[in-house]
């Protein structure tokens, strides 16, 4: 088939754009499994290094996880409720300054499209199309000017499961070879699987994110593996007579 002008080409029919729109979810999950995978691991092998008993490190893994997914899941609802209180306090203003200070942001938005090399009368068409329209005016404000983004419904409680499920997860690799081994193959079974463990979410994240899955994984490794380590090294320490 010929293609001719004003004839849309099957690419541009087809054509998708693979942006990643799940960033908040992503950010939550990344904050609890890190933080699971770390915390209870370097709890795990620095009490190796003062006790031989592996009821003891298991019930104190279990316990901070408990208590650590419970805090962490907190801080993610706070911290989510926090930013929609936040949106709405800045809605609100930004909706009695188009009305009370009209002027001042007729200029903010020259000022706005400015810093993309936007001339003025280049840019009042659109602002004459906003000011037909106030929400989106408030909405291009809120965007353009302050940056947010209008929450989720419900985001603050979503973050909060997020973040409890993820932690308790990780929580439970390190401390797995503790609930089914022996104490003289509990420690190094531990390392190794959260160790692979870490990469493996390391290179994940970095895939989904897009900050590359090596680079990603090594790091998260290596802040992992110095977590535990200086655990281990420092309740050994203590525990020497």
């Amino acid at each position: 088939m010929l293609y001719t002008p004003g004839m849309t080409s099957l690419s541009e029919v087809h054509h998708h754009e693979g942006h990643f729109e799940s960033g908040a979810t992503v950010r939550d999950i990344v904050i609890g499994m890190s933080d699971g995978l770390t915390v209870p691991f370097a709890l795990a092998a620095g009490l190796s290094g003062a006790v031989n008993s592996l009821h003891i490190i298991v019930l104190a893994g279990v316990a901070e996880i408990a208590a650590g997914a419970i805090a962490m899941g907190l801080g993610g609802y706070l911290a989510a409720r926090g930013d929609a209180e936040h949106y709405r306090s800045e809605r609100l203003r930004e909706q009695r300054e188009v009305v009370e200070r009209r002027q001042d942001e007729e200029e903010e938005i020259y000022q706005i499209f400015s810093a993309y090399g936007v001339e003025r009368h280049e840019a009042t068409p659109v602002l004459t199309a906003l000011q037909r329209n106030s929400t989106a005016w408030v909405d291009f404000m809120m965007r353009f000017e302050l940056g947010l983004e209008e929450p989720q419904a419900g985001r603050a409680l979503t973050s909060a499961m997020t973040i409890a499920g993820s932690y308790i997860v990780g929580g439970l690799i390190p401390l797995l070879p503790y609930m089914v081994g022996t104490v003289h193959t509990a420690l190094p079974a531990s390392v190794g699987i959260t160790l692979f463990a870490l990469l493996l979410f390391g290179a994940v994240k970095g895939r989904v994110t897009g900050a590359g899955a090596v680079r990603s994984g090594l790091q998260t490794v290596i802040i992992g593996g110095l977590a535990a380590a200086a655990a281990f090294a420092l309740a050994h320490l203590l525990s020497a007579p």
